[in-house]
C-alpha cells in the first residue's frame, strides 16, 4: 500500500514542484495525472533551464511548458507581456490561451490570444490592461510590434509550440524576427512534433544549452499506437454513403472528416446535414468569427461532426475525438501524421480511417512506404461490404442517412460568410470563386485549402 501511495504521489502535477493553486484549477477540471512529457519537461523548466521537448501530438505538451511558465511568474505578476508562446495557426492561438486560463485561474495573470482575422481593437486593450502572457500567431505579433503596440523587450519566457508545422507553413523568417524583439537573456522552450534540421538549426542558434526532452514508445512506430488505422479503396460515388455508415459505428464521439478543398469542406458538410449528422464545416473561405463558431460548437458537442480543410485544422486540439476520415489521401506522410494524430489524444483510443482512389495511389504507395503501414493494396471496399461493417463495428443493416438534420433546410449565415482571400491563412489557396457543377464525380482540383 505504501509503494502505491508514493506512485501515486509521484504521478501529480504538485510533486513535480507546482504550486497548489494551479493544482487545483486543473484538478477542478479533472486534470490530475501528468503525461510523459509533462512528467520530464516540467522540472526541467522549473529550473530555468531551456527546453526542446519532442513528443507526438496529443500527448500533453501545452500543460509541459505552460504550467512552468505561469509557475515563474508568480501568484501577481506585474502588468506587462512577459511571456511569449508563438503558434502556427488561429485555432491553435485560442486553444492554448483557454488551456493557459484554465491553469491560472486561481492568479491574477492575464492571458490573451493575439491572431489576424479578428479586430484589433478587443487585442490592444487586452495588452493595454496589463496582459503578462501573450499566446499569438507570427504575422498579428509583428505587425502589433511595427506598431509600437505589443512591447516584446521585457520577454522573459519565448515558447515555440509546434514548431514543426510553423515550418511547414512558411513561418520561420517570421519567428527568427520575434526572437529579435526580445532580450538575449530568456528561457525559451521549443516544442514540436518532429524535429527537422531547419528547427534545430533555430534551437541552436536561439537556446542556451537547452536540454532535448524527446518522449517515443521503442515499440510505437511512426504512428501512435493507440490509433487503430483502415485503410479502404473507395469509389469517389460511394464516399458519402461510406460515411454516413461509419458514422453510426459503436463507441463513434466526436469525429473530423478531412478533404482537400474548401469547396469540398461546405458540399460534404450539406451532404451529411441532409443525412440527419450535426456537422459543421471548417475551412478558409470562413470568416475568422464564423470558423470560431464552428470549432465552438465542435467542442462544445452541439456539433459531433467537423468537416475541416488541413490547413484550417492545423493545431486543433480535442480530447475526445474518436474517429477520423480521410475523405481523400492526403499530400504525404506529414499530412498524414498531422490528421490521424486528430484522434487518440491523452491517452485515449483512436479510429483513423483512409479512403484512396484509383488516382491516389500513387500518393498512397508513397505515404505507406514512409511509415512503414503495411499496406501497399488497399483492400476495395464499398458502402455494403461486410469487411466494412466488421472493421468499424457498424451494426448489420445501417444506412448512411439517420434523417434530415433541422440545419440542412437552410445552412447558417455563419457558415456562408466569405472573407477576403487577403485574409485568409497564410498560404491558404484560394478555390474558384465560380460554383461547380452539380456532379456526382469527384472534384480534380488538388489545390491546397
Amino acid at each position: 500500500m505504501a509503494g502505491q501511495n508514493q506512485t501515486e504521489s509521484f504521478l501529480s502535477f504538485q510533486s513535480l514542484g507546482i504550486d497548489a493553486d494551479i493544482c487545483a484549477a486543473l484538478d477542478s477540471r479533472g486534470i490530475t495525472e501528468p503525461f510523459p512529457i509533462q512528467l520530464q519537461a516540467i522540472p526541467v523548466a522549473l529550473s530555468g533551464t531551456d527546453v526542446i521537448g519532442q513528443a507526438k501530438t496529443g500527448t500533453g505538451k501545452t500543460l509541459g511548458f505552460g504550467l512552468p511558465l505561469l509557475q515563474s511568474l508568480g501568484t501577481d505578476p506585474a502588468h506587462g507581456v512577459q511571456a511569449l508562446v508563438v503558434v502556427p495557426t488561429r485555432e491553435l492561438a485560442v486553444q492554448v490561451a483557454s488551456d493557459l486560463e484554465l491553469a491560472s485561474a486561481n492568479r491574477s495573470t492575464q492571458v490573451v490570444a493575439i491572431y489576424g482575422g479578428k479586430a484589433y481593437e478587443g487585442q490592444i486593450e487586452a495588452l493595454k490592461r496589463g496582459a503578462q502572457v501573450v499566446v499569438g500567431t507570427p504575422g498579428r505579433l509583428i505587425d502589433l510590434s511595427k506598431q509600437k503596440l505589443l512591447d516584446l523587450s521585457q520577454i522573459r519566457f519565448m515558447v515555440l509550440d509546434e514548431a514543426d508545422e510553423m515550418l511547414d507553413l512558411g513561418f520561420l523568417p517570421d519567428v527568427e524576427k520575434l526572437f529579435s524583439y526580445t532580450p538575449p537573456k530568456r528561457q525559451t522552450m521549443l516544442f514540436s512534433a518532429t524535429m527537422p534540421a531547419a528547427i534545430l538549426n533555430l534551437a541552436r542558434r536561439y537556446q542556451n544549452r537547452p536540454i532535448h526532452i524527446r518522449i517515443a514508445d521503442p515499440d510505437e512506430g511512426k504512428t501512435k499506437r493507440d490509433i487503430k488505422q483502415f485503410v479502404y479503396r473507395a469509389h469517389s460515388m460511394d464516399k458519402d454513403e461510406i460515411v454516413g455508415r461509419i458514422l453510426q459505428a459503436e463507441g463513434r464521439g466526436k469525429t473530423i472528416v478531412f478533404v482537400r478543398t474548401k469547396r469540398q469542406s461546405a458540399k460534404l458538410t450539406e451532404e451529411l446535414m441532409d443525412r440527419g449528422f450535426l456537422a459543421t464545416p471548417l475551412h478558409g473561405d470562413m470568416s475568422q468569427e464564423a470558423r470560431e463558431r464552428s470549432m465552438a460548437a465542435f467542442r462544445a458537442g452541439k456539433k459531433e461532426i467537423l468537416v475541416a480543410t488541413e490547413v484550417a485544422a492545423r493545431g486543433i486540439d480535442v480530447d475526445d475525438v474518436t474517429h477520423v476520415i480521410n475523405y481523400s489521401v492526403p499530400e504525404d506522410e506529414k499530412a498524414y501524421l498531422h490528421r490521424v494524430g486528430r484522434t487518440g489524444r491523452a491517452g485515449k483510443l483512436g479510429v483513423a480511417v483512409t479512403f484512396v482512389d484509383w488516382e491516389d495511389m500513387t500518393r498512397w504507395i508513397h505515404i505507406n512506404r514512409e511509415l512503414e503501414l503495411n499496406t501497399p493494396e488497399p483492400t476495395e471496399t464499398y458502402s455494403n461490404s461486410p469487411k466494412l461493417f466488421e472493421d468499424l463495428k457498424i451494426p448489420e443493416g445501417t444506412k448512411g442517412r439517420i434523417g434530415r438534420a433541422p440545419e440542412a433546410k437552410k445552412s447558417p449565415p455563419s457558415q456562408r460568410t466569405s472573407q477576403p482571400r487577403s485574409a485568409a491563412p497564410k498560404r491558404e489557396a484560394a478555390t474558384q470563386s465560380t460554383p461547380a457543377p452539380r456532379s456526382r464525380t469527384r472534384s480534380r482540383n488538388y489545390k491546397k485549402a
